[in-house]
C-alpha cells in the first residue's frame, strides 16, 4: 500500500515539479488548490489539467476569498510590478506577497491530510531564486511542521509524525526546470504569470515571468508557454 501525500498544487512550474517528485517517490497524491481571489485565476484551470495529467488520486479546489483583506497586488487593486531587475526584486518584500498565504494554505493541507490519513505534505516553496516571501523560508517550514504535530489528533496520540517536504527549497529555477524535464513534466500546462492577459497569456514582464524565463534560459530550454509580447 502506497504512502499518501497531500501536494499543494497552484498550477505553476514549482508546484507541478513538486507533484512529479512526490509521485516519483512512490506517494499516492492528493492535490489541493486554492481559489483565493487571485487575479491570475487562470492558474486554477492549469491545476485541473495538471492533476488530470498526473492521474492524482483526488484534486480539491478550496475557495477562500482573501480579497476581503486585500493588501497584495494579487488580491487588491494594486499594480503588479513590471520589468524589475533582481536587485529591485530583492530590495524589499514585494507587493505580490499575499499576507499569511502559505500559513493559511498549509493549515488547509493539514486538515486534508488528517482526513486522508496522510503523513506527508509537499509544497514547492523556493528560497534561492528570489521571491522575497517570508513564508517560503526553511525556518517557517520547520516551525509549521512542529505546529502541525502539536495540533493534530495523530500527533497527540503519538502516531507517525507528519512531515512537510520542500524538495525545491534549495534549488535554482534552472535546476527545478531540469529536474522536471528529467521527470517528464509538460511545462506547457503550467502558468506562472501574476498579471495575465484576458486570454490567459503570460505578460512576460512581472517578477514571476522574468524569473521563469531566466530559469528556462539558464537551463538551455525554450519556455513552451505563450507570452503576450
Amino acid at each position: 500500500m502506497k504512502n499518501k501525500a497531500v501536494v499543494l498544487l497552484s498550477g505553476g512550474l514549482d508546484s507541478t515539479t513538486t507533484l512529479a517528485i512526490a509521485q516519483k517517490q512512490g506517494f499516492e497524491v492528493y492535490a489541493l488548490s486554492f481559489d483565493y481571489g487571485q487575479r491570475h485565476r487562470v492558474e486554477l484551470e492549469r491545476a485541473k489539467e495538471i492533476a488530470q495529467n498526473f492521474s492524482v488520486e483526488d484534486h480539491q479546489i478550496m475557495t477562500i476569498d482573501l480579497r476581503q483583506f486585500g493588501g497584495s497586488a494579487l488580491t487588491d487593486s494594486i499594480d503588479v510590478p513590471k520589468n524589475r531587475d533582481e536587485d529591485e526584486m530583492s530590495a524589499e518584500i514585494p507587493i505580490t506577497y499575499v499576507p499569511a498565504r502559505n500559513t493559511i494554505f498549509l493549515s488547509f493541507c493539514l486538515a486534508y491530510a488528517e482526513v486522508k490519513n496522510a503523513q506527508n505534505i509537499f509544497l514547492g516553496v523556493n528560497a534561492v531564486d528570489y521571491s522575497g516571501y517570508p513564508d517560503c523560508r526553511p525556518e517557517f517550514i520547520a516551525a509549521f511542521e512542529t505546529l502541525a504535530n502539536l495540533a493534530t489528533k495523530a500527533g497527540v496520540e503519538g502516531k507517525e509524525k507528519l512531515k512537510i517536504h520542500t524538495p525545491l527549497i534549495q534549488l535554482t529555477k534552472a535546476e527545478i526546470i531540469l529536474k522536471g524535464i528529467e521527470l517528464g513534466v509538460d511545462y506547457s500546462l503550467t502558468h506562472s504569470c501574476y498579471n495575465p492577459a484576458e486570454d490567459g497569456k503570460a505578460c512576460g514582464s512581472c517578477d514571476s515571468c522574468l524569473l521563469r524565463l531566466k530559469g528556462f534560459n539558464e537551463a538551455g530550454f525554450e519556455d513552451p508557454i505563450g507570452y503576450k509580447d
